[in-house]
């Protein structure tokens, strides 16, 4: 990232950062996860949903900073889910495990507990990797962002 990117993010707070953060690396999680219809299945339910009513499910909460922008630790989930349901924690590893290999959810719930304070810079580099990576993964899919 160069310093004209890096100049577009530092007169916001760290709370705004992370909001946009939060926004293109939810993007990508649930574009990564969908067809090319746009539509992907909850990793909990098996609901199948455009991408656009799909939460960016986290398997260890978003206020563990460590491993609030982790791909493995994220996929898409239905609002009921993820909201309501307080995000089917159970079902969710098993996900993980089958998905990344056994032993994932275990690692994953180890790394949430790191200490993790992330500078200006950290949330800017993040907030433009996502924006690539989602629109990348749009355009694979052929999904308009």
């Amino acid at each position: 990232m160069d310093t004209k990117q890096l100049n577009r993010y530092k007169n916001k707070s760290n709370s705004q950062l992370e909001k946009l953060a939060d926004k293109w690396f939810s993007l990508f999680v649930r574009i990564s996860h969908s067809d090319e219809n746009g539509e992907c299945i909850c990793v909990t339910c098996g609901k199948k949903l455009h991408y656009k009513l799909m939460d960016c499910g986290h398997f260890q909460s978003r206020r563990f900073k460590a491993t609030r922008y982790e791909p493995k630790n994220c996929a898409p989930q239905d609002t009921y889910c993820n909201r309501y349901q307080q995000g089917e924690q159970h079902k969710f590893a098993k996900y993980i495990d089958k998905t990344y290999g056994k032993g994932t959810a275990d690692a994953l719930e180890i790394a949430a507990h790191q200490i993790c304070k992330r500078k200006t810079f950290e949330l800017a580099y993040i907030i433009e990797e996502y924006k690539i990576l989602a629109k990348q993964e749009a355009g694979k899919r052929g999904i308009k962002l």
